[in-house]
C-alpha cells in the first residue's frame, strides 16, 4: 500500500545499516566462491541456459555464481555500493526492487540469451542502477535525484553496456536486468514517501526572534483590564437583595450656582 505521509530524516545509524546489508550480500558471492574453488567444482551449471528447461534453474542460481575472482571482484563493489544506496534511500521498496529485479532479469536472459551458460550478478546490478536512476526522474525529491547524479556518475557506463560490445559478456542480461529495474522503478515509486527537506536558517531566525517578542511581551506588558482579577465582589443578603449603599455627595455633584 503507498502512503504519502512524511518520514523522519535518513540518519548515519541507517546507513551504516544499509551497508552492512550489502556487504553481507556480498559476502554470500565469495562464500559461494570459496566453496566452488575448494571443493574443486564448476557452478557454471547453475547459470542461466536461455530457451533450455534444465537452464531455468538459473533465473534463481546464477547471480550467486561468477566465471573467475576477477569477474566477482569486477561486480562486488558497484553491487555493494548500489544496493546500499538502494536500502538507504528506499528501506521499503529496495526489498521488492531487488526481488523482481532478480526474477525478471533472470526470466529474460533466459528468453532472449544466446545458447550459453549466462553466471553473474550484473543483470541485478545494472537493474539497481536503473532502479536508482529511473526513481530520480520520477520523483524528482531533493534525495531521490542526489542519489540519481551519484549512481549516473559512478556507472554511468552501464547505459551502453546493454547493447552487445564484448565477446563472452551477457549483455542480455544486463539488458534484462536494466528493463527489471526500470519497471521496479515505475511500479514503487511512491512506496516509499520523501524524506522532509531541512527547514532554511532564515525561517528558524525568524521563529526564535517572533518567540523571544512574544516572552520579553509577556513580560513586561500590563495587564488589560479585563485580564485583572476581580479582587471583592458585592453578595447579596440573606433575602437576595444586593445591598446599595448611599453614594456620598462630593463637591463635584454640587449643582451649578448661578451667578
Amino acid at each position: 500500500m503507498d502512503t504519502t505521509a512524511t518520514v523522519p530524516p535518513r540518519d548515519t545509524p541507517q546507513l551504516k545499516r544499509a551497508s552492512l546489508l550489502a556487504l553481507a550480500f556480498v559476502a554470500v558471492l565469495w562464500l559461494v566462491k570459496f566453496i566452488e574453488v575448494a571443493a574443486g567444482l564448476d557452478f557454471s551449471d547453475f547459470g542461466v541456459r536461455p530457451l533450455d528447461a534444465s537452464g531455468l534453474l538459473g533465473v534463481l542460481t546464477s547471480p550467486l555464481v561468477h566465471g573467475s575472482f576477477e569477474h566477482l571482484i569486477m561486480n562486488s563493489l558497484p553491487l555493494a555500493v548500489l544496493l546500499a544506496l538502494a536500502r538507504f534511500t528506499y528501506p521499503s521498496g529496495s526489498w521488492r526492487a531487488l526481488i523482481f529485479i532478480w526474477l525478471l532479469g533472470g526470466v529474460g536472459t533466459w528468453l532472449i540469451g544466446r545458447p550459453s551458460w549466462h553466471i553473474g550478478a550484473s543483470g541485478v546490478t545494472h537493474g539497481l542502477m536503473f532502479y536508482l536512476f529511473v526513481l530520480g526522474l520520477l520523483r524528482r525529491d531533493r534525495n531521490a535525484m542526489v542519489v540519481a547524479m551519484v549512481v549516473f556518475f559512478l556507472y554511468g557506463g552501464m547505459l551502453v553496456t546493454v547493447l552487445p560490445r564484448e565477446i563472452g559478456v551477457s549483455w542480455e542480461a544486463h539488458l534484462s536486468g536494466a528493463l527489471a529495474g526500470t519497471i521496479a522503478a515505475f511500479l514503487w515509486q511512491q512506496r516509499d514517501p520523501p524524506t522532509p527537506l531541512p527547514r532554511p536558517s532564515w525561517e528558524l531566525e525568524e521563529e526564535a526572534a517572533a518567540a523571544a517578542l512574544a516572552a520579553e511581551t509577556d513580560t513586561y506588558e500590563l495587564p488589560r483590564p479585563a485580564q485583572v482579577p476581580v479582587l471583592w465582589q458585592r453578595v447579596p443578603d440573606d433575602r437576595g437583595v444586593i445591598l446599595e449603599f448611599p453614594r456620598r455627595r462630593r463637591d463635584d455633584d454640587a449643582p451649578p450656582t448661578v451667578h
